[in-house]
């Protein structure tokens, strides 16, 4: 993987339960170390992006579990699931 947008190609589901995040629209970047330190995958109702951050969904990076051609798995609590996804 070459480079971030590669990311918003592929799909997020967590392998605790098998559930569909939902695709990466977005990651944050420590500018200084130049690591991603998440991703973060808008939950229903916005529209394009445009409507606000309560809308989305931040996953730590420690919580990736692969990153696959089509594909990253994460392994999310359920607690947190329910929050953003339901």
């Amino acid at each position: 993987m070459n480079r971030t947008s590669d990311f918003r190609e592929k799909e997020v589901i967590n392998i605790k339960d098998g559930r569909r995040l939902g695709f990466v629209g977005d990651v944050e970047i420590n500018l200084q170390s130049g690591r991603i330190e998440a991703i973060v995958i808008p939950s229903g109702g916005r529209l394009l992006g445009f409507i606000g951050k309560d809308n989305e969904c931040v996953i730590p990076w420690e919580k990736i579990k692969k990153i696959g051609e089509d594909i990253i798995l994460v392994e999310m609590d359920d607690r947190f699931i329910r929050k953003h996804f339901e």
